[in-house]
């Protein structure tokens, strides 16, 4: 067990939290463009998008543990855990 997956993990799912917000953006709200952010903001929408984009950390957790990276799959649940807090302040 290398202490590098731990990061690699959460760099996976800071990634994975990114795009998953990119695609509820798109997908279920009005808003089409990453320029719309400040509205989203200002609306008080960010923190549900960002949650609904977790979700896809649920994927790629199981994912990693199918292959047996256990110690990745901590820092996925690691990011989930930053982002959570980070959604709670913005």
């Amino acid at each position: 067990m290398k202490k590098t997956d731990l990061l690699i993990g959460f760099l996976i799912g800071i990634v994975a939290d990114i795009l998953g917000t990119y695609v509820i953006l798109i997908s279920l709200t009005k808003y089409h463009s990453l320029n719309d952010f400040q509205l989203i903001r200002q609306e008080g929408l960010m923190g549900k998008v960002m949650t609904l984009g977790a979700i896809l950390n649920i994927a790629v957790f199981f994912l990693l543990l199918h292959y047996k990276k256990e110690l990745m799959a901590r820092g996925i649940v690691l990011a989930t855990i930053v982002l959570a807090l980070l959604t709670l302040f913005i």
